[in-house]
């Protein structure tokens, strides 16, 4: 196979690779009514004037299916935590034992999982158009050698499996989506 065709084959996979990694991240945002730390990820705290991520100033941790619990590095960041969790519009309150900040996490009603599943299925069909907006630019590159000299079958077998590709990563992301939404729906 021809190095510029292998090149753009490998340049295809590690952007689909970003892709699902993506929306594994994105899922992840999404809460299925489990306590789970990585749902305070999108919190910044002030800490002594500027902005960070709550976890580079606290400990999270999940005490149980319901409760996450926040243990401070300093005492004095027990107060911008709090408001920040309340500022990030979570629909989180945390309560303050004077050491931790401790969040019950609330259960989900029926229509809040529906719209939850809506929303992950949003997610994963972002993820599918950018798999085939790679897969697209592929086939234009290859189109490009194709132009400039590369030979006939060879394009073929390389749209072909530029094809292969998109196909295999839209099953993995299918799969992610199934897995979350039957997290979501389970009560």
């Amino acid at each position: 196979m021809d190095p510029k065709v292998q090149t753009c084959l490998d340049a295809a996979k590690q952007l689909m690779e970003k892709a699902i990694s993506h929306l594994e991240d994105e899922l992840l945002k999404v809460r299925a009514g489990k306590a789970n730390p990585s749902m305070l990820d999108s919190v910044m705290v002030d800490y002594y004037g500027s902005k960070m991520p709550l976890n580079q100033t606290a400990n999270v941790n999940t005490l149980d299916a319901r409760t996450i619990v926040v243990q401070p590095w300093e005492k004095a960041m027990l107060e911008p935590l709090s408001k920040a969790i309340i500022d990030a519009n979570l629909n989180l309150n945390p309560q303050s034992d004077g050491t931790v900040l401790r969040i019950n996490v609330p259960s989900l009603t029926e229509e809040r999982r529906r719209d939850l599943v809506k929303k992950a299925k949003t997610v994963g069909e972002d993820c599918k158009v950018t798999l085939r907006t790679i897969r697209k630019d592929a086939n234009d590159a290859i189109k490009k050698l194709k132009a400039n000299g590369l030979p006939e079958d060879e394009a073929k077998e390389a749209e072909a499996k530029v094809q292969q590709l998109t196909d295999g990563y839209a099953v993995k992301a299918e799969k992610h989506l199934e897995g979350k939404e039957k997290e979501i729906m389970t009560v």
